[in-house]
């Protein structure tokens, strides 16, 4: 019976299970799609359409009906067993049922797509991609108004823009021609508007930004009436909002213009459109105020407005032009008053010490050095120098004023930033008060004010130590200059200004080599140092290491493009290396700079000269002679070279010239004689003659061409002259006979001793070396070679070769010793000699240069060395 029990109840759990069929799959069906759920169709279906026509109508029943299958549903084999679809409680058939044909969508929200469904085929396809793409946009019709002025709209702000950015990159034309087509475009657009029916819709951000872009454009072209017509039309349109403080570009036109009354005036206006919630922008234009009364001289009025923003929002700038007007008006107290503001304005900078690492926290050691040189520090750093500046100025200007000396003056001051948040300036006050004296030429007093440094802390004692060693130096105490130096360089090793001191001292004894050194290092410590890179190339220059010297000044030169000095001793460089087209060039570019230097012109007519270009060395001679008519070489050149050209009647003014600059000097008044004489003008000739024999009644030169032209012109004074040159003559002959007889017997003398005291040496041997050391020893202090920097010395083989070639040629030129034109200069008075002979070799004409070597070490090696 057991038995029987359990076979029934194992066919019963048999009825239940159902086998899958081995072709489906088990996970299909999820992705199957409905056409119950289509609400695109709900259109072709006819029983939803009956339903919502009939209100609560009820559709005939239907049978469950799937388009695709041949009868009908067919339930899925699933785990769970089949889902079939069951009818409503109230009767409605299932949505997902047809009928005729036409498939009722499901009326709710269709879901993300997991759908269980009897059919099958569908594809999961959420986005719709199985549908093709999109169809493409309709295009714009832009022949209709509208899009044509949204395009024109377009090309105005894209114009705008452009002006904008043109400004930027500095085509400050470029910028205004794109601001007028700017404002053609837009009065086309306005029009276009109108005509469309469209006004009360025009753009008048557009017209404003139009407008005064225009007007910007034309003030920065300098256009100033234009630009005050375009911000006129701003102002005195009342539909522009806020364009009352546009009034303030109009005042700073009429400043530019030097209009000041209308530019207060304009001023004064745009202050009264600007509320008091604009309390910043109302400071600024006060503070322009105060600045155009300063200019006009009104400086009560202007001391009402800097004393009001004081009292208001004080700062650095507004404080220091209250001291300047305190000081105009000769108001001693309240500059006192000023000062003490002025040092007491808040400038809102965080102390330096957050700035410096305190502990070993890597974290916050990062983010000190990110903000360490950020630009916020450097606008805090740019702040503080500039309130720096100002306060050492206006203690400069002041400390005269305020007290009966400048001293008292200078300490009261000291005083005041002492007790202020600028202590540390007391010291660069003390420093600046030393420089004052220096500039007073008080050295005394500014030497005693340094010393009072010696026991301060290192920086301001290297400074100190450094303007005392500049001092010494200027005065050629180069002992006391060495050892401030060395001071200096103990206290503060990375002091270049103490360095390029150490090195003058050292160059001064010769010692090249170990100057260059120190210039050297100089350099490596401040590579912008031009002072230590300009001895540097001198020193070059002396030790003959030319094209290291060359590098020094191009480097220079790329530093300071303008500076005079740096291209004549690139000139002069070149011209030691024989590349005198090079020195041509850089003279010419040192006479764009100083276009009046007559040393630079003569240098170049010399260069000119020696390239055998007469005419550029004449026009650059005269050129010279037009600017300083008192140089000796320069007239010397131009009388030659119109004795050359046969003109000498316009040689006479220049060796005339030359007379009055040497008048002890008898070769120029024989020139002018021989010119008188040389172009027919004899009784000129003659009477030139008398007055030089008056002056000068031994030259012998003189009498014989006196003999010689009273011979010629039948005169009766012939004898006379005669007798007093045989006595010239035998006088000058006794003469010197005595020297030569003097001069043996001590050569004599000398070979004498020198065999007695050392026999067996060879007095040919040891005389010459012993003249020439006596020559060196003896020679005086005017014609040693100077020690300093002279780079025209460089070249005095050049120019004396040039000059003995020169007087060579004056020599040499055709009737230079002949009373009369027709005569032959070997048959009348062959014994004559030109005055310019041998006697006057012909001086190098750069060897006293405006822009000397020796000048500018005594000036500028030391220029870094005073505090600015």
């Amino acid at each position: 019976m057991s038995v029987l029990l359990h076979n029934l109840s194992r066919e019963r759990e048999m009825e239940n299970v159902h086998l899958a069929v081995e072709e489906e799959d088990i996970y299909s069906g999820y992705n199957d799609y409905n056409p119950t759920f289509d609400s695109e169709e709900l259109e072709n279906d006819v029983g939803f359409q009956q339903a919502v026509r009939t209100s609560h109508g009820r559709r005939p029943p239907m049978t469950a009906k799937f388009p695709g299958t041949a009868i009908g549903a067919r339930p899925l084999a699933t785990a769970f067993g089949a889902r079939i679809p069951l009818a409503s409680s109230m009767g409605r058939p299932m949505t997902g049922a047809v009928q005729d044909g036409a498939a009722r969508p499901m009326t709710a929200v269709r879901a993300a797509g997991y759908t269980s469904s009897l059919t099958r085929g569908s594809t999961f396809d959420p986005l719709g991609q199985s549908k093709g793409p999109a169809p493409p946009l309709e295009g714009k019709n832009e022949d209709t108004p509208e899009e044509k002025i949204k395009i024109l709209e377009k090309k105005v702000n894209d114009l705008i823009e452009e002006s904008c950015m043109a400004q930027s990159i500095g085509a400050l034309q470029l910028a205004l021609e794109k601001a007028k087509e700017a404002g053609r475009k837009e009065r086309a657009l306005v029009r276009q508007r109108e005509q469309s029916g469209n006004a009360e819709h025009i753009n008048l951000d557009l017209t404003y930004s139009v407008l005064l872009n225009l007007a910007n454009q034309y003030a920065n072209n300098e256009m100033y009436p234009e630009a005050l017509n375009s911000y006129q039309v701003i102002v005195k349109n009342k539909m522009f909002s806020n364009a009352g403080r546009l009034k303030v570009n109009m005042a700073n036109i009429y400043v530019k213009q030097k209009s000041y009354p209308k530019a207060i005036k304009f001023y004064r206006m745009a202050l009264d459109q600007i509320s008091n919630a604009h309390k910043e922008l109302r400071i600024k234009i006060m503070q322009d105020i105060g600045v155009v009364f300063v200019r006009m001289g009104q400086y009560s009025d202007a001391i009402t407005s800097f004393e009001h923003i004081m009292s208001e929002s004080p700062n650095i700038k507004t404080g220091f032009n209250l001291i300047l007007c305190y000081y105009a008006i000769g108001d001693r107290e309240r500059m006192k008053k000023a000062f003490q503001k002025l040092i007491s304005v808040p400038l809102g900078i965080d102390d330096e010490d957050k700035y410096i690492s305190s502990n070993d926290d890597n974290d916050s050691n990062m983010v000190i050095e990110a903000i360490k040189n950020d630009k916020l520090h450097q606008m805090e750093r740019n702040l503080k120098v500039l309130a720096e500046k100002y306060i050492m100025t206006a203690a400069k200007l002041i400390a005269p004023a305020i007290e009966t000396s400048f001293a008292t003056g200078f300490d009261w001051c000291v005083d005041i930033v002492k007790s202020s948040q600028y202590i540390e300036l007391a010291n660069d006050l003390e420093i600046n008060k030393a420089i004052t004296y220096l500039r007073q030429k008080d050295f005394n007093q500014a030497v005693e004010t340094l010393k009072t440094f010696e026991k301060k802390d290192s920086r301001v004692k290297s400074a100190a130590a450094t303007n005392l060693s500049f001092l010494y130096f200027l005065e050629k105490d180069y002992d006391q200059a060495d050892r401030y130096a060395d001071l200096a360089m103990t206290a503060d090793r990375y002091n270049p200004a103490a360095l390029i001191n150490k090195g003058n001292t050292v160059f001064v004894k010769q010692d090249y080599e170990k100057a260059a050194e120190f210039y050297k290092e100089a350099l490596r410590n401040d590579s912008s140092c031009t002072e230590a890179l300009y001895n540097l190339g001198l020193t070059y220059k002396k030790l003959n290491r030319l094209d290291e010297a060359l590098d020094c000044f191009l480097k220079l030169h790329a530093i300071l493009r303008n500076s005079a000095q740096v291209m004549y001793q690139l000139a002069n460089l070149y011209e030691l290396l024989e590349d005198p087209q090079q020195a041509i060039e850089w003279l010419i570019q040192v006479l764009s700079v100083t276009h009046t230097d007559p040393q630079a012109l003569a240098k170049l007519g010399e260069l000119y000269d020696s390239e055998g270009d007469k005419s550029q060395a004449f026009q650059y001679y005269y050129e010279s002679f037009r600017y300083y008519p008192s140089n000796i070489d320069v007239i010397e050149w131009l009388g030659a070279y119109y004795i050359e050209t046969q003109f000498c009647e316009k040689a006479i003014q220049f060796f005339e010239r030359a007379t009055l600059i040497q008048p002890t000097q008898v070769k120029w008044q024989l020139m002018v004689a021989s010119c008188y004489r040389r172009s027919g003008n004899y009784q000129k000739a003659l009477e030139t003659y008398k007055d030089i024999h008056r002056k000068f009644p031994e030259n012998v030169e003189c009498l014989r061409f006196l003999v010689r032209l009273c011979t010629d012109m039948g005169l009766n004074e012939v004898q006379e002259y005669a007798t007093k040159l045989k006595k010239v003559e035998k006088m000058k002959e006794i003469r010197e006979q005595r020297v030569k007889s003097g001069r043996e017997s001590s050569s004599r003398g000398r070979r004498e001793g020198s065999a007695g005291s050392a026999a067996g040496v060879s007095s040919s041997v040891s005389s010459p070396k012993m003249e020439t050391d006596v020559k060196a020893v003896s020679q005086p202090e005017s014609q040693q070679t100077s020690p300093l920097l002279d780079s025209g010395r460089d070249s005095a083989h050049s120019s004396s070769t040039k000059g003995e070639r020169l007087s060579a040629k004056m020599r040499s030129l055709p009737g230079s010793n002949e009373p009369y034109e027709a005569s032959s200069p070997k048959e009348i008075d062959a014994s004559y000699v030109d005055p310019l002979g041998p006697q006057m070799e012909r001086p190098k004409t750069g060897a006293k240069r405006r822009v000397e070597d020796d000048d500018f070490a005594d000036e500028e090696l030391g220029d870094d060395l005073l505090p600015e």
